[in-house]
């Protein structure tokens, strides 16, 4: 057996300029919300990656027709009609899409919808009771049966869904985007309280009004929302994938180099760019995007707690974490979104990364993962060297901070598992070695723990 993996020999500054790619998060939610309509949509700035290419196949199961252009990033997609309610079971573990597809087929067909269980990366429980109590509150039938090696979830609304209100215990973003795309063709009006509202969800709204739904978002975190009766024809351009934009711009800081990144947008980067100045490196804001840049001997003492949007972004604390590795002193990392999500700090650890972690709440108010025994807080010292090894990686965001650390190190890093960033990264051997890097990509033979890795 065989695996792509990447190999860097690291030592080199980041240099340059690249472009930033259409969000993930966006582009494969925006591709479920059209299966709300029958018309056309027209999406501009789609990403080539995995995540797309996964969701694509699943859309095309429901009998969406979908016409790609990847060198113009332009993507048409229409369902005219739903043709199949059930998503095979190979589809299991494949990313996160298949739970939405529950909130957009819902208010589309009266047969029973079957989709396969969650997957994506693995950081803990999903709060996937949010999801089910909301669209039940909405007058769904959902439950979970065990098919063959997986489970599957089977819904209905048989006599169709009406609006309510509904308060999510967790402001989850996932839950919201279910709940927005079930309530757009419920009877009625429908009230969602302690939404999530990250930029994403914001761009998924705009998109719904597009297609004719009328949707407000309040200050308070509420959405309100009346039943569609007429859709419309939608041409729409994906926002800029921040995860991306924060990645590089890390890589350029922590190696000592200058990288602008056209399309970063100030307003989605607004917490991500107070810690950048914190550490007391440098960022230059112009018409067209943002220059990172390595400004004089970064400081440490940070303390970073995880959050929902505005806070800090979870899918940010492992490269930044790298990044913390490299300066003067010690930081706190809280995360407080999920419970799992300090499983790479073991290979960090191994790089040479001054890392311990705590089960204690390590910030300024106890999070829900408190007295639960989970590892969840980290305290890192700097700087320290970091040395090249062969590595595995466990989910998406990780793979970024172990390429952060391949970076670093002056030996050779060989990471194994490049499908998991070719999940979110669109080409991004290529765009590293236009800033400097040397890196590649080859062919390794995969061990038995890969093999698990990428199966379970």
């Amino acid at each position: 057996m065989f695996q792509e993996s990447l190999k860097i020999k690291g030592g080199n500054p980041l240099n340059g300029k690249i472009k930033a790619s259409g969000a993930k998060n966006a582009m494969t939610k925006l591709l479920v919300a059209s299966l709300l309509s029958n018309k056309k949509c027209i999406f501009h700035n789609v990403p080539n990656i995995g995540d797309v290419e996964i969701t694509v196949e699943l859309c095309k199961q429901i009998g969406m027709q979908v016409n790609w252009d990847k060198e113009k990033k332009i993507l048409e997609a229409q369902t005219k009609e739903i043709k199949n309610s059930y998503i095979p079971q190979r589809f299991s573990g494949s990313n996160r899409i298949p739970i939405l597809m529950i909130g957009s087929l819902l208010g589309r067909t009266t047969e029973d919808i079957i989709v396969p269980t969650l997957g994506g990366d693995e950081l803990g429980a999903r709060p996937l009771n949010f999801h089910m109590s909301a669209l039940e509150t909405l007058g769904a039938e959902i439950e979970y049966r065990g098919m063959k090696k997986e489970g599957a979830y089977f819904a209905r609304a048989h006599k169709g869904l009406k609006g309510a209100l509904i308060t999510l215990p967790y402001p989850s973003v996932g839950a919201t985007e279910n709940t927005i795309l079930a309530s757009i063709r419920a009877e009625g009006k429908t009230v969602i309280k302690n939404a999530a509202i990250e930029p994403e969800i914001i761009d998924l709204i705009l998109f719904l009004q597009k297609l004719g739904a009328n949707i407000s978002l309040d200050t308070d975190r509420t959405i309100h929302i009346e039943k569609t009766e007429e859709f419309y024809e939608v041409e729409h351009h994906v926002i800029p994938d921040r995860n991306e934009i924060i990645s590089y711009a890390l890589a350029a800081i922590a190696t000592k180099g200058r990288v602008f990144i056209e399309g970063a947008e100030h307003l989605n980067l607004i917490t991500f760019l107070n810690k950048i100045r914190e550490v007391k490196a440098g960022f230059n804001i112009k018409k067209d995007g943002i220059e990172f840049f390595y400004d004089k001997e970064l400081k440490g003492g940070l303390h970073i707690e995880t959050d929902v949007h505005p806070g800090f972004m979870t899918d940010w604390q492992q490269p930044f974490v790298v990044l913390l590795s490299q300066t003067k002193g010690s930081s706190v990392v809280h995360e407080t979104v999920y419970e799992n999500r300090f499983g790479y700090t073991k290979t960090l650890i191994e790089m040479g990364a001054d890392i311990q972690l705590f089960t204690q709440c390590l910030g300024a108010n106890k999070c829900r993962f408190n007295s639960l025994n989970h590892k969840h807080s980290l305290v890192v010292k700097g700087p320290t060297p970091l040395k090249g090894k062969n590595i595995s990686i466990p989910d998406l965001r990780a793979g970024f901070a172990y390429v952060m650390a391949g970076l670093l190190s002056k030996e050779e890093t060989v990471i194994n598992g490049a499908h998991f960033l070719d999940r979110g990264y669109e080409n991004i051997v290529g765009k590293l070695k236009s800033l400097g890097a040397n890196i590649e990509r080859i062919t390794t033979k995969k061990t038995i723990k890969d093999h698990i890795l990428q199966t379970v």
